[in-house]
C-alpha cells in the first residue's frame, strides 16, 4: 500500500488503542456523574439515553449523538446550569477526549471509505456540461426534476439520488441537446426590419395607454403590459436576436426614465416571457438602446415604461404625466457565426452525417467520449458504444440515427452524469473537474484537462494559478450566482408576493436589484480578497438607483450597481441588511424573528437551532397589528420545550425587526388595522396602510450581552471574526467538495482559518485554502 494515501492522524489511531480506551472511560464517567439524572435509565430528556450509546465512533450514525453531547458539554449547556457544574478543568478535559475519539474514528472510516460518495450532476451543472461539450444553449434544466437540497446545497452527493423519472428525463435532454447539435439543412437566412410600435393610426392601444406623436413616435403611459407587445415582428426561428430601439424619457421635467424590455410569444397558454433587462432613458433626447436577446419562434418583444401606473384614461392627449418615447424598433437576426453551427463541426469534424460510416462513428466516439467523461478513455470502454452503433447500423437505421444511439449512451453513462472518485487522494482528472465544477459549475477546459495530464495539479502553486485563471474568466459568475442563491437564500427571491396594499413600492426593478446587489457585494469581497468580516458589516455597499431611494442614500443614479460609501449613521453595510436577505427570511406579509434568527444562527454564525419541538404550534403573526410578535412570542418563550432553544433564535432575529418584509427601515409595523392614517402617494394611488405599533429591535444575547438594535448587534458579532470566518469556509468547502460537513472537518477548518488569518480573512484567500485543504484534495 502506498504509504502517502494514509492520513497521519489514522496511523495514530491505530497505534494507541490503550489512550481511545482511556478516553471512553474518561467521557462514561462524566457522562455517569453529571448527565445520567436526565439521560439515564429512570429517565431520558429529548429521547436520548447515553449510558448505553455504543462507543463506535467510525460509524456514523452512532457518532451523531456523541457529537451533540460534545457540543452540549464544550458550550456549558450539559448539564444546565440549575444542576450541579463540573470543574472547568474537568469539562474541558472530558471534551478534549471525546474530541479526539470523534475525530480519530471519522478519519478511520474516511480511510475505509473515502469522505464523498459518487456525486450526480446537479440539474444546473448538467445543463452547462452539456453546453459546453456540445457548443449549444438549450435549456436543459427545466427538462429535469428539481434538486434536493442538504446542507443548504443541491450539489451533495447524498442528496442526488436518481429515480425513474429522472432517467426518462435524462433520455429526453439527451434528444434535446442532439437535436441541437446536429441541426441541418439550409442556413437561416437574417433579416433586420424597422418598424413602429403601433400598427396603424386607428390601434385601440392609443386610446388606452398610448398616445401618437406625428412622426409615429409612440409615448407609451401605461405599464399594463398587454398592451405593447410588438406585433409587427415574429421571430422565424428560436435564436438570438439584436434589438435596436430608440426611445427617451417624456415629460418627465427633465429627469432620466426607465424603460423595460419583455420577450416572448405573448400568446394565451404559452409561459415563456423573459426579461430582456432595464435601460436608463434620458429625458426629451432620443437615445438608441441596443442589446442581443433570445427569441422563441414566432416570439417578439415588448417594451415597457416603468413606474407610470397602469391607469385608464379616455383621453391621453392632454395627460401631462410621465412616459417612454419610443420612435422606432429594429430587430436583426437570427445571428448566426457560422453554418453548420460550432455544435455540428464540433461533433462530426468533417464526416458527412448522411453519408457516414461505422469507421466515422468509432472515430467520432474517440474524440467525444473522453471529452464527455472528462478523462483519458481506454478502448475497452469505447468498443461497447461503437457496438451499440453496430447493431443499429444492421437493423437498417441511417447512419445519423445510429450515430446518435451511440451519442446518447455516452450523455446517459454514469461517467458523464457522476464525479466518480475513489478513495485517497484525487487523481489530476477526477481534481480538475472538482476545481470546475466548483467554481465554474461546469467542466474542465482544455487548459485544465492539459495540466491535469501534466500530473501537476494537486501542486500548491499549480492548482494556485489555476484557481486565479478561472476566478477571472467570466465563467466564475457561476460560483457567484449559485453559491450566493444557495448559502444566502437568493434563489427563494420569488418565493413570496409582498402583499401589494401593505407594501405597494415593491416592484420587479427593485426585487432585480435586490439580487444584484448582494451577488456583486460578494464579488467585490471576492474580486479584492475583503475580509469575510464585511458579510457582518461594511462601511460601503452596492448600489443602483433603485436601491439607493429604497435604503434612503442619496447621490447614486442610474441603474448601473456600483460600489458606494455608506454615510454616517447608515443602518445599512454587510449581507444582514441588505434587502435580498430581509426579503427571503420574511413571507411577504409580516417579519418573523424566528425565521430571521435561526436565518443567521445558520447562514451567518454557523451554528444552526435544533429543529422545534413535535406538536408544537408554530406562533402565527398577528396581521391586523393589534399585538406585536415580541408579545405574540413572550408566551410561546415561557413554555419549558421553547425557551432553551428560543433564547438562542430570538435575539438575532428581534435586532431586525427594524426591517420590513422588502428591506425598508421602519421604527413603526405597517398595519391594516387600527392606526394613524399615511398621506402618501404611489404612482397616484393613496396608500391603504396605518402607521401601527413602535417596533423594539432590542435584544439580550445568550451570553447576557444587551443590544439596542442592529448596529449593536453586528459589533457584537464582529467581537468574534474568526466565527464569521468559520461559517463561511465551512460553506464554502460543503459547496466545493459536494458534501456535507463531518467531524474530522472541522480541524481541517482550523487548519485552513490559520493559513488565511494573515488576510484577515479575505473570501478570495479562503477560496485558495479550501482548494489547498487535504479535504479538497483527497475523495
Amino acid at each position: 500500500m502506498n504509504s502517502t494515501l494514509i492520513h497521519p492522524l489514522a496511523v495514530m489511531l491505530c497505534a494507541l488503542p490503550s489512550l481511545v480506551a482511556a478516553d471512553e472511560t474518561r467521557v462514561r464517567t462524566f457522562l455517569r456523574q453529571h448527565c445520567d439524572k436526565c439521560h439515564g435509565s429512570e429517565q431520558q430528556e429529548a429521547g436520548l439515553r447515553l449510558d448505553q450509546l455504543a462507543w463506535k465512533l467510525d460509524d456514523r450514525s452512532l457518532a451523531k449523538p456523541w457529537i451533540a453531547v460534545l457540543d452540549r458539554v464544550t458550550a456549558g449547556e450539559m448539564p444546565p446550569a440549575a444542576e450541579p457544574q463540573p470543574a472547568a478543568s474537568e469539562r474541558k478535559a472530558v471534551a478534549d477526549a471525546l474530541q479526539i475519539s470523534l475525530h480519530n474514528g471519522d478519519l478511520a472510516r474516511q480511510q475505509r471509505e473515502g469522505r464523498t460518495v459518487y456525486r450526480r450532476l446537479n440539474r444546473f451543472e448538467y445543463e452547462n456540461t452539456v453546453r459546453d461539450l456540445l457548443a449549444v444553449d438549450v435549456k436543459l434544466a427545466d427538462l429535469l426534476p428539481e434538486d434536493t437540497l442538504a446542507s443548504g446545497f443541491d450539489n451533495i452527493g447524498e442528496a442526488l439520488t436518481v429515480s425513474s423519472v429522472l432517467v426518462e428525463r435524462y433520455l429526453e435532454a439527451a434528444d434535446a441537446a442532439l437535436d441541437a447539435a446536429l441541426v441541418q439543412g439550409p442556413r437561416p437566412a437574417t433579416q433586420r426590419v424597422k418598424v413602429t410600435l403601433v400598427r396603424h393610426p386607428d390601434d385601440y392601444r392609443l386610446k388606452l395607454a398610448c398616445r401618437l406623436l406625428p412622426d409615429q413616435t409612440v409615448i407609451l403611459f401605461n405599464a399594463r403590459d398587454s398592451l405593447h407587445v410588438l406585433e409587427k415582428f415574429r421571430a422565424p426561428v428560436a435564436g438570438l436576436y439584436r434589438l435596436r430601439i430608440s426611445a427617451y424619457a417624456y415629460q418627465t421635467a427633465g429627469q432620466p426614465s426607465v424603460m423595460s424590455i419583455h420577450s416572448g410569444s405573448f400568446e394565451p397558454n404559452v409561459a415563456n416571457e423573459a426579461l430582456v433587462g432595464y435601460f436608463d432613458l434620458p429625458p426629451d433626447q432620443p437615445q438608441v438602446i441596443e442589446v442581443v436577446a433570445r427569441l422563441p419562434a414566432q416570439g417578439t418583444i415588448k417594451p415597457l415604461p416603468y413606474r407610470v401606473g397602469d391607469r385608464n384614461l379616455p383621453d391621453w392627449s392632454k395627460y401631462a404625466g410621465p412616459g417612454v418615447a419610443i420612435q422606432w424598433v429594429e430587430i436583426e437576426g437570427p445571428l448566426i457565426d457560422q453554418w453548420p453551427p460550432a455544435s455540428y463541426q464540433r461533433l462530426l469534424g468533417d464526416v458527412d452525417l448522411k453519408a457516414g460510416t461505422l469507421d466515422d462513428a468509432q472515430r467520432i466516439l474517440r474524440s467525444f467520449v473522453p471529452r464527455a467523461f472528462r478523462r483519458p478513455v481506454p478502448d475497452e470502454e469505447i468498443v461497447p458504444l461503437v457496438d451499440l452503433v453496430r447493431v443499429s447500423l444492421s437493423n437498417g437505421h441511417t447512419f445519423e440515427e445510429a450515430l446518435r444511439v451511440g451519442l446518447k449512451a455516452v450523455l446517459c453513462a454514469p461517467e458523464f452524469l457522476f464525479l466518480i472518485e475513489k478513495p485517497g487522494r484525487l487523481d489530476p482528472h477526477a481534481l480538475a473537474s472538482r476545481l470546475s465544477y466548483f467554481l465554474w459549475s461546469a467542466p474542465p477546459d482544455e487548459k485544465l484537462l492539459a495540466v491535469a495530464q501534466q500530473g501537476t495539479l494537486a501542486e500548491p502553486v499549480v492548482i494556485r494559478e489555476q484557481v486565479e485563471r478561472m476566478l477571472r474568466d467570466p465563467k466564475s459568475q457561476a460560483f457567484t450566482t449559485n453559491f450566493t442563491g444557495q448559502w444566502l437564500d437568493l434563489r427563494k427571491i420569488d418565493f413570496t408576493q409582498p402583499d401589494k396594499t401593505l407594501y405597494p413600492e415593491f416592484d420587479p426593478l427593485l426585487q432585480k436589484s435586490m439580487v444584484e446587489e448582494t451577488q456583486a457585494f460578494f464579488q467585490e469581497l471576492l474580486t479584492h480578497d475583503l475580509s469575510v468580516s464585511n458579510v457582518v458589516h461594511s462601511d460601503f455597499a452596492m448600489l443602483n438607483e433603485r436601491l439607493s431611494e429604497h435604503y434612503g442614500i442619496a447621490g447614486v443614479t442610474g441603474l448601473k450597481i456600483r460600489k458606494t460609501p455608506l454615510p454616517a449613521g447608515s443602518h445599512r453595510g454587510g449581507v444582514l441588511t441588505q434587502a435580498s436577505v430581509l426579503k427571503v427570511t420574511a413571507n411577504g406579509t409580516t417579519t418573523s424573528p424566528v425565521v430571521r434568527g435561526a436565518w443567521v444562527l445558520d447562514r451567518i454564525l454557523g451554528r444552526p437551532a435544533p429543529p422545534p419541538p413535535k406538536n408544537v404550534a408554530a406562533v402565527e403573526p398577528d396581521t391586523r397589528g393589534t399585538k406585536t410578535i415580541r408579545e405574540q412570542l413572550a408566551a410561546h418563550r415561557n413554555a419549558r420545550e421553547c425557551n432553551t432553544c428560543h433564547a438562542k433564535i430570538d435575539p438575532p432575529g428581534f435586532v431586525l425587526e427594524n426591517f420590513d418584509v422588502i428591506g425598508t427601515w421602519r421604527t413603526n409595523y405597517r398595519t391594516l388595522g387600527p392606526g394613524v392614517d399615511v398621506p402618501l402617494a404611489i404612482e397616484g394611488r393613496k396608500v391603504q396602510y396605518r402607521v401601527g405599533p413602535a417596533v423594539d429591535a432590542s435584544a439580550e444575547l445568550l451570553d447576557g450581552h444587551r443590544c439596542a438594535d442592529i448596529d449593536e448587534f453586528k459589533q457584537a458579532l464582529l467581537a468574534d471574526r474568526e466565527q464569521i470566518a468559520r461559517c463561511v469556509a465551512e460553506k464554502l468547502l460543503i459547496y466545493a467538495t459536494g458534501h456535507r460537513l463531518e467531524f474530522a472537518d472541522r480541524r481541517a477548518v482550523t487548519t485552513l482559518l490559520e493559513r488565511a488569518k494573515a488576510s484577515d480573512y479575505g473570501l478570495r484567500t479562503l477560496v485558495h485554502e479550501v482548494v489547498q485543504s487535504e479535504t479538497f484534495l483527497r475523495k
